[in-house]
């Protein structure tokens, strides 16, 4: 009887297996043995009836991603996948992320002697060129050379979950540069991004939401709310446990996480596959999340209101928070400036739709390219006239500009000077703790505010007093600067009260 013929993802793994070796470490030279879970992947991309466009691996990290990427391409260059002419890019982040992959293939290719016939290794270009069919693969990086003049009949993009949100001019690059072809294929093979609100995430859910059969997505990942030492968890995001991935590194791991609660937030994103910033902001997700509910107007014209601004460079986002505390709920709401004629250019340098939130009437963009403050002191007087504002913290910094614009139009606002440093912010960002653990908060889920809510990383001094630093943030925060002022100002008008009423007391 006539034996069946491989499937094309049959030829691709029958290939891996007969060529690909074991690039490095305790079984190096051994022959590659790939294990279901890449096995799976391989078939469900390579066979698709559709004929896939693009396909997802979410793992967690030392499950072998780079090493997989180093087997597809191979067999795209001188295996079953080779096209004659063709081009093969991989795309990751920087320079040594991008090398790794074209170092485990050119290794791969020098301890099999079959392969050293068939492929030139190019170590200047980290250029590889298969013989066979002029097949060209090329490891680019973002922060060197990119994929325009390519036109690549596979792009791998490597570690995609290190993009910060939804748009980066490096990927977009790639995945615009397969135009020659009507079936290129893209493969994304990486750890999941830190918010839902990147580019990973965002195609992760495209594909479980659209169920577009063209897409392939194979996310590994531990259940959202697992304890760091669940053996399910760990299994669940690392499909190579037991073959490759050590066990014994796990574990200490995940024991370090549940002693060490500043290492959990990078042992759930690294580990576990879990959408979690590693670095953890001032106020967690969920709590965010569970205090979103609207700010009411009721709070803002009977409550005791207060003010933060934060006013940042002229030429970026500039800040101002109203919060309001009425039967003891605090309500937030936030006002936001950025030059119009930097808006778009910002959104692609910080990755966020500055644009589109402008649209929604989220972001005010006085023109020009830097703000101007008389614009910004007419629109605080306008927001503030309804309510009995008792005090708007503000940072001396660059407030005198400001402060002449009000002179000019004849506004005085109750201003009132807030240090940066931990003296001043310490206090302040305690009492906005515990307002937020408390669920005593009201900020409505601006979408700007809720960006510099979940880039806000506290910095702590010897004595353990904590500020906002803009230093170590991954983005913009001073919506959540000039909201933790606005709570700083009244808890210090509430201190004075106290005291006034004290010395009343003695006096009578």
């Amino acid at each position: 009887m006539k034996p069946k013929p491989l499937t094309r993802g049959e030829r691709v793994i029958a290939f891996i297996h007969k060529y690909c070796v074991v690039p490095e470490g305790k079984l190096v030279g051994k022959p590659v043995e790939l294990i279901d879970f890449q096995r799976q992947f391989i078939l469900d991309v390579y066979d698709n009836p559709a004929g896939t466009t693009e396909g997802i691996l979410s793992i967690a990290r030392k499950n072998g991603k780079s090493a997989l990427i180093a087997c597809i391409l191979l067999a795209h260059l001188v295996g079953p996948e080779a096209r004659l002419n063709s081009q093969i890019v991989s795309g990751a982040r920087s320079r040594d992320q991008a090398a790794l992959v074209f170092k485990l293939a050119s290794k791969m290719v020098l301890l099999n002697p079959a392969l050293k016939k068939l492929v030139r290794i190019v170590p200047s270009g980290k250029t590889l060129i298969g013989l066979t069919m002029n097949v060209e693969f090329r490891a680019l990086a973002a922060d060197g050379h990119t994929a325009h003049g390519l036109s690549p009949v596979l792009a791998i993009l490597d570690e995609l979950g290190q993009v910060r949100g939804e748009q980066d001019d490096f990927v977009e690059a790639i995945e615009t540069a397969s135009g020659a072809y009507d079936d290129a294929l893209r493969l994304i093979i990486s750890t999941q991004a830190p918010t839902d609100a990147d580019m990973l995430s965002i195609k992760i859910d495209d594909a479980r939401r659209s169920n577009d059969p063209k897409i392939v997505a194979h996310v590994y990942e531990a259940p959202e709310k697992c304890e760091v030492l669940d053996a399910k968890a760990h299994r669940a995001a690392n499909p190579a446990l037991g073959a490759f991935r050590s066990q014994v590194e796990l574990d200490a791991a995940a024991q370090k996480a549940s002693r060490m609660p500043s290492f959990e937030n990078g042992f759930r994103n690294l580990y576990l596959n879990q959408r979690v910033n590693r670095f953890s902001p001032f106020i967690s997700p969920s709590i965010w999340g569970a205090t979103g509910g609207e700010a009411e107007e009721e709070a803002f014209l009977k409550g005791r209101v207060f003010g933060g601004l934060d006013l940042a460079e002229t030429t970026d986002l500039a800040a101002f928070v109203l919060g309001a505390e009425w039967q003891e709920i605090w309500h937030y709401r936030a006002w936001f400036w950025k030059p119009a004629d930097t808006l778009k250019d910002h959104a692609k340098r910080d990755r966020r739709p500055y644009d589109k939130w402008a649209d929604m009437g989220l972001i005010e963009t006085p023109p020009g390219v830097a703000i101007d403050y008389a614009y910004v002191g007419h629109k605080m007087a306008s927001i503030c006239r309804p309510y009995n504002v008792l005090g708007i913290g503000y940072d001396r910094h660059r407030f005198k500009t400001l402060e002449a614009q009000f002179q000019k139009i004849g506004v005085e606002l109750p201003f009132q000077p807030f240090g940066q440093g931990f003296v001043s912010m310490a206090p302040a960002m305690d009492v906005t703790e515990i307002d937020f653990l408390n669920a005593k908060v009201r900020h409505g889920n601006n979408p700007v505010l809720t960006m510099c809510a979940a880039n806000a990383v506290v910095k702590r001094d010897e004595a353990g007093n904590r500020k906002l630093d803009k230093s170590k943030s991954t983005g913009r925060i001073d919506g959540m600067v000039g909201l933790v002022m606005a709570r700083g100002t009244a808890a210090l008008a509430t201190q004075e009260d106290t005291v006034d009423e004290w010395i009343r007391s003695l006096a009578s």
